[in-house]
């Protein structure tokens, strides 16, 4: 089995697929589990040898039954205990995207070292699934914006704070606003100060969303837009550009690229 971890600020997805069933068939083809964690840095590496053992028996596996990583993170202290691990209690060293690995894709930023691994690895993923150009939105602690050209090569995009931060900064600083649940509110006007803030949350970020996708085509023209990430299902049937949902992208990237440096 291989068992794919993709590290974000706030929760980390990690996936097992099964490597004898053909990934050529999409991004959840052989995917036989995955599990959606809070990612915290102060684990170590035992912690996390002990995680990963009950995650893998949940489904009638032990940790011996692995035999590859990929690993990509944006937080270094939590890639240095999964590097340990690794290092520790099995017998290969982890696929990690970082300057020096094998993607596939060229990058075509004027420092390519500063692309985010996961930006990488939904690229390489998002070319795979539908060649380019491709736009892929990702939902997660910020909403990145990764353009593909149709060559595969990484051209760039845009970064902007994600629906969940912008919340918590909101809320933080307007004493007579409270926490309230992330859905689709009844109506774009709001009725109440709760449906208020549902709706310049949701509808408010579908709109952008939006109108980066119109900005990016005007560019590039035609292309394929996808969205990934947690929030992706709660903006995405309010949103008019998007085309598809891969909730397993960066997961499928990772496979790739393990596959792109043992083969």
């Amino acid at each position: 089995m291989l068992l794919t971890i993709d590290v974000g600020n706030t929760q980390s997805v990690l996936g097992l697929y099964d490597p004898d069933l053909d990934e050529d068939t999409g991004a959840a083809a052989g995917l036989v589990d995955h599990w959606r964690l809070s990612t915290d840095t102060k684990r170590t590496a035992d912690e996390y040898s002990v995680l990963i053992r009950s995650l893998l028996s949940s489904v009638g596996l032990e940790l011996e039954d692995l035999i590859g990583a990929a690993i990509c993170s944006g937080v270094p202290r939590v890639l240095a205990g999964l590097r340990e691990m690794v290092g520790r209690h099995l017998p290969f060293a982890p696929v990690v995207i970082e300057p020096g690995t094998k993607t596939g894709i060229p990058i075509l930023y004027d420092n390519p070292k500063e692309v985010g691994a996961d930006r990488i690895a939904n690229a390489v993923a998002a070319y795979d699934l539908y060649g380019g150009p491709t736009v892929v939105v990702d939902f997660g602690t910020g909403n990145n914006f990764d353009v593909i050209s149709e060559f595969g090569e990484f051209l760039g995009g845009a970064i902007a704070p994600g629906i969940e931060i912008s919340l918590d900064a909101l809320l933080g600083r307007a004493a007579a606003l409270r926490a309230v649940e992330l859905v689709v509110p009844r109506s774009v006007i709001g009725k109440s100060t709760v449906e208020s803030v549902q709706s310049g949350a949701v509808f408010g970020f579908a709109a952008m969303i939006d109108g980066m996708v119109d900005r990016f085509l005007n560019e590039i023209g035609d292309a394929q837009i996808v969205a990934t990430g947690g929030l992706a299902p709660l903006i995405v049937p309010v949103a008019r550009t998007i085309e598809h949902v891969e909730p397993f992208l960066t997961l499928h990237g990772l496979r790739l690229v393990h596959r792109r440096n043992t083969s």
